[in-house]
């Protein structure tokens, strides 16, 4: 394995609205094909159904009064709420020498190596995108790569409301069970607490040597409600 080499800025917010995210990656991946550092985004969002590029829009069951975005990212039809964690990385898989299913893997075992600190098993499945439970999905996986640079990344349940998730079939599986961490473990765990363990071991993952937290960035954030 190779040694960790170089670092990666730390941006993190609360709850910011989809399209104000979505530009801000759109932005942040320019600066990165234009030489500067990669980047996780950390943040949460407002309710939100999202629709990846082939989703089937019959996995979109009853969205009700939630939005629902159709995006550019890859795989079928997920909710993001508050509760959970969002990690979008934005960096160069040709200066991190890796490839596109390396960079999914990556996320996935960041993603598993976090939920099973707090005691359940956690892994990806064969031919599935994701992170795994015994009782359910704990995370969501879609990307998208355009010259170069990756965009979008992993949602991670932590302590959202699950009940939205009833309204699709998350990613395209039919009455798929989910989870969070803190239905796993029965307590409730802060979204900023899983971050800060999620951060040390996505660089792990990604054989980064360390990251610079950048600051928050300019865009319009929620309040998030006690």
């Amino acid at each position: 394995m190779s040694e960790p080499r170089g670092a990666f800025r730390l941006i993190q917010a609360d709850v910011v609205e989809f399209d104000a995210a979505w530009e801000l990656q759109r932005e942040l991946a320019d600066s990165v094909r234009g030489g500067a550092p990669p980047v996780l985004f950390l943040l949460q969002h407002p309710p939100v159904f999202t629709l990846g590029r082939h989703a089937d829009r019959a996995n979109l069951l009853a969205p009700g009064d939630i939005p629902v975005k159709a995006i550019d990212r890859g795989g079928d039809v997920t909710y993001h709420g508050p509760g959970q964690l969002v990690a979008y990385p934005i960096l160069s898989l040709r200066e991190r020498r890796i490839g596109l299913r390396d960079h999914v893997r990556n996320l996935e075992r960041a993603a598993a190596e976090t939920v099973s600190e707090y005691g359940p098993a956690a892994a990806p499945r064969e031919k599935c995108v994701g992170v795994w439970t015994a009782r359910g999905k704990i995370a969501s996986l879609g990307v998208r790569v355009a010259r170069g640079v990756t965009m979008h990344g992993l949602a991670l349940n932590v302590c959202p409301d699950l009940a939205p998730f009833g309204r699709i079939n998350p990613c395209g599986v039919p009455g798929g069970a989910v989870t969070s961490i803190s239905d796993e473990i029965g307590r409730r765990v802060t979204v900023e607490e899983v971050a800060g363990r999620f951060v040390p071991r996505f660089a792990r993952a990604f054989r980064f040597s360390s990251w610079i937290a950048a600051p928050r960035p300019a865009v319009p954030e929620i309040p998030i409600r006690p």
